[in-house]
């Protein structure tokens, strides 16, 4: 299913059934909100669990690039991998671990027969921007050069959610300026933040969220691509799923964003999950089970092709 190249989109059908399970779901979970500031932001990071360890376990590694070092860790399927996914984990760029998504990447390695390498990427506001997409940076220019030697492919693609979407798109802009992006099959984007810059219609409504300070709070210009991507020349860019739930509060933000790649002629899956808010793909309801099959159907499709 292609996305229509307008602000609509695709809206995905769900069954009467699932979607009134899922509207139930919602309906007796309260509304999250994020930390408001950094004594918040330390409580909300000591309340987290301990990640759950996958089994087969993953594996730690450092990649290495120009200089630069990030430890990443490595989820392999049973089998030859058939491709490498890079993930980037969400958390508002100050919460989350490469470690904390190791059962969802043990999954996807077993159901797509990959291997994940999940990117553990410097936090702020102790590592502010630009640590995070520097991280990244490193992780692909790394995972690109070893995919061959590592895992006997060089079918590469991209996958990051909320947080993680954002340093996705700033990290295929990097490979893109590089001349590198090219070996990139494709990028799967979830409810991820495009203007960090408050400027823009989208962009105020979370003008006020403390990860924006923690951030970004330091740089002048926050209209800088490598921080609000939806202002970059994004022409070049690999094939884009972009999934975003209608209730999300950045659905605008990523409806823009699908308007601007469309406009700069990247392939681009536009689709939109009714009644559901951000980071609706990590909750346990029908409409996320329908979203992450979509999700690794289409990520499935674009390994089985070599890149452009």
């Amino acid at each position: 299913m292609g996305a229509d190249p307008t602000r609509a989109g695709v809206t995905v059908a769900v069954d009467p059934a699932d979607a009134g399970r899922t509207a139930a779901f919602y309906r007796a979970r309260p509304a999250g909100r994020g930390p408001a500031d950094l004594p918040e932001l330390r409580a909300a990071r000591a309340a987290m669990p301990p990640p759950v360890p996958a089994s087969p376990p993953a594996v730690p590694v450092v990649a290495e690039a120009d200089g630069h070092a990030v430890p990443v860790r490595v989820t392999e399927p049973a089998g030859p991998p058939r491709g490498v996914l890079l993930e980037i984990h969400g958390g508002g760029f100050y919460l989350g671990s490469a470690a904390a998504g190791d059962l969802r990447n043990r999954a996807l390695a077993d159901a797509l027969g990959v291997a994940v390498v999940a990117v553990d990427y410097r936090l702020a506001p102790e590592r502010p921007w630009p640590a995070a997409p520097d991280d990244c940076a490193t992780a692909a220019l790394w995972l690109l050069d070893r995919a061959p030697g590592l895992f006997g492919t060089d079918r590469v693609a991209f996958t990051g959610a909320s947080a993680g979407a954002t340093l996705v798109a700033t990290t295929l802009l990097r490979l893109r300026d590089r001349g590198l992006v090219g070996r990139v099959a494709g990028a799967e984007l979830r409810f991820g933040t495009y203007d960090l810059s408050a400027t823009t219609p989208a962009g105020r409504r979370i003008a006020d969220e403390y990860f924006l300070r923690a951030y970004a709070g330091h740089v002048a210009d926050r209209t800088d691509p490598d921080l609000s991507p939806v202002f970059a020349d994004l022409t070049g860019l690999p094939p884009v799923l972009l999934t975003v739930g209608t209730d999300d509060v950045l659905l605008d933000d990523d409806l823009a964003m699908a308007d601007r790649l469309v406009a700069a002629g990247v392939d681009v899956d536009l689709r939109l999950y009714p009644g559901v808010p951000h980071g609706f793909t990590g909750h346990d309801t029908p409409v996320a089970e329908l979203a992450r099959r979509h999700a690794q159907e289409w990520l499935s499709g674009r390994l089985a092709a070599p890149p452009r």
